[in-house]
């Protein structure tokens, strides 16, 4: 069972910002591209960013140059930062990995971005 840890979820202020943290096994890692997805209420899942082992990057359109994603591959550790946050930014996050065959979740981190 391939587990993936997050942390660092919240309440935040409107135009703050919150950290998120996902350590994976060192076996998936290295070899996996790493996401963020997020699932607001009554709306789908949607991917916010995501990173490939060679460090390539992409970002949904509503995130660009609030969210930055990044890798520690000593670590074993996804980051995602998140800055200028906004009201609509309120969802569960998930940590991701993927392969061509296989899809690994994280629990899910809830960030409320509120005053």
């Amino acid at each position: 069972q391939v587990q993936l840890v997050e942390s660092g979820g919240g309440l935040v202020q409107p135009g703050g910002s919150l950290r998120l943290s996902c350590a994976a096994p060192g076996s998936i890692f290295s070899i996996y591209t790493m996401g963020w997805y997020r699932q607001a209420p009554g709306k789908a899942r949607e991917l916010v960013a995501a990173i490939t082992s060679g460090g390539s990057t992409n970002y949904a359109d509503s995130v660009k140059g609030r969210f930055t994603i990044s890798r520690d591959n000593a670590k074993n550790t996804v980051y995602l930062q998140m800055n200028s946050l906004k009201p609509e930014d309120t969802a569960v996050y998930y940590c991701n990995a993927r392969s061509a065959t296989r899809v690994y979740w994280g629990q899910g981190t809830q960030v409320t971005v509120s005053s």
